[in-house]
């Protein structure tokens, strides 16, 4: 039965040119250095340093392994690529509400 279901989960890479085992090394693997670069970020914007930097690695970070799939994958459908970009633009939106929610507190100003 696990034979099966390894099978079939790698069967849906290959059509792709992807292996899902990497999608998943890599969307899992990219999440502690997420947090810690939000937690960076937050830290820098206490002290009213620019969070241009962490911001971008934040993003990149949090898309990485669609980064993967769009460079390795091939015979992607249409709609892949819509949805990864709405993805990209539902991260976006993510990341700003995640930055401004602890920054919102801070010496009573209000978050822009």
């Amino acid at each position: 039965m696990l034979a099966a279901i390894n099978e079939w989960f790698l069967g849906l890479g290959a059509d792709y040119g992807v292996n899902p085992y990497i999608f998943g090394g890599i969307y899992v693997g990219a999440i502690p250095f997420f947090l810690a670069t939000i937690a960076w970020m937050v830290r820098r914007k206490r002290r009213g340093q620019s969070i241009a930097m962490q911001v971008s690695i934040a993003g990149f970070l949090a898309l990485s392994s669609y980064i993967y799939l769009v460079i390795a994958g091939r015979n992607l459908a249409w709609w892949v690529y819509a949805l990864l970009v709405l993805l990209v633009l539902y991260t976006i939106w993510s990341l700003v509400q995640k930055v401004r929610a602890p920054v919102a507190g801070i010496g009573g100003e209000q978050a822009e």
